[in-house]
């Protein structure tokens, strides 16, 4: 009778045991089952939320479900990463983050509410944004060769423009200013819209700045490219070449964007997700939508990849500020 009853206690514990012990790969097999939360950072409309709603259309083709976009702009970046910080590891709250939520910040602020390394899953690489220096064409030079040689015999003469203390056009802007040992002065604006008058008025001579803020004015002859920051040629300026052409592959730099997710994501949903990525990547009307947003379609790499990626920007974005001279918040 004790033996029977034994068993009889046991058979019911040993099955709840067992169901607990396959519920995450039960639940990682089955995912997704309902509609998918991407977080992203900046205002709808803006250049981020378009490219995040191109990667969210392919992306729930290849899921099966429904990727709702949720706008959470503000702080740099700081609230939408704080939030799916703090979200549920279950797949169903992602995040659409940048080089400036995940590489920059660190360079600008003392302190974070979470930690960029640990509190995140990093699932993969979506698209690279190359920049391109553009001078006014008061300024006598067609190339990288004749920019060089007018600044150095004219110090303190040519300003560059920036979208802000700390964006990616000053930092960028910066790393050129080092690596060409250029005596440039730098002219902070309050976004890249807000420099562009002065830009094109002479106020200030060069700047930095994404290929689709400046596309027009190259095309209309009103700005000169004189070099991309891509590791290769961008599609939409391929006769002007990169700075790595010219000698200077330190300043190869992507406005880069990846996806990501909270801490401690299952394995099998991470591999998922990269999985999916790696396919809408090499998907010709997804590629094209990126290309006309003036970005490129960034194979995603492996998750560890990705992170090491990610944390190296991060390296090398603080140290590019602190040589600049840029305090942090």
């Amino acid at each position: 009778m004790t033996s029977t009853r034994l068993t009889s206690t046991w058979v019911p514990i040993a099955g709840v045991l067992l169901a607990v012990a396959f519920a995450p790969a039960a639940s990682a097999q089955d995912y997704p089952n309902r509609p998918v939360r991407l977080v992203v950072p900046f205002a709808a409309g803006g250049s981020s939320d378009i490219l995040a709603r191109s990667m969210a259309q392919s992306l729930s083709q290849q899921l099966g479900q429904p990727i709702v976009v949720e706008n959470k702009p503000g702080a740099g970046g700081i609230i939408a990463s704080e939030q799916v910080a703090r979200a549920p590891a279950d797949g169903y709250t992602l995040l659409f983050g940048t080089i400036g939520t995940h590489a920059i910040n660190l360079a600008l602020k003392k302190t974070l509410p979470f930690d960029l390394n640990k509190d995140f899953t990093a699932i993969g690489r979506l698209q690279d944004g190359p920049l391109v220096l553009v001078i006014n064409p008061s300024v006598p030079a067609k190339n990288m060769r004749e920019l060089e040689a007018y600044a150095k015999a004219n110090p303190n003469k040519l300003a560059y423009a920036s979208a802000g203390i700390g964006s990616i056009s000053h930092l960028a802007g910066e790393l050129f200013k080092s690596e060409s040992r250029l005596d440039i002065t730098h002219v902070p604006y309050k976004g890249g819209g807000a420099a562009m008058p002065d830009l094109l008025g002479g106020q200030v001579q060069m700047m930095v700045e994404t290929i689709p803020n400046t596309l027009g004015a190259v095309k209309g002859a009103k700005l000169i490219a004189l070099s991309t920051t891509g590791e290769k040629r961008s599609a939409s300026l391929p006769d002007v070449p990169t700075f790595a052409e010219q000698g200077l592959p330190k300043l190869t730099v992507n406005a880069w964007t990846g996806l990501f997710a909270p801490a401690n994501l299952p394995p099998a949903i991470v591999t998922r997700l990269n999985t999916e990525l790696a396919k809408i990547s090499k998907q010709p009307d997804y590629m094209d939508r990126i290309e006309k947003a003036g970005n490129v379609a960034a194979a995603p790499g492996t998750p560890a990849e990705f992170a090491e990626f990610v944390r190296a920007e991060g390296v090398r974005w603080q140290k590019v500020a602190a040589d600049a001279g840029v305090e942090k918040e």
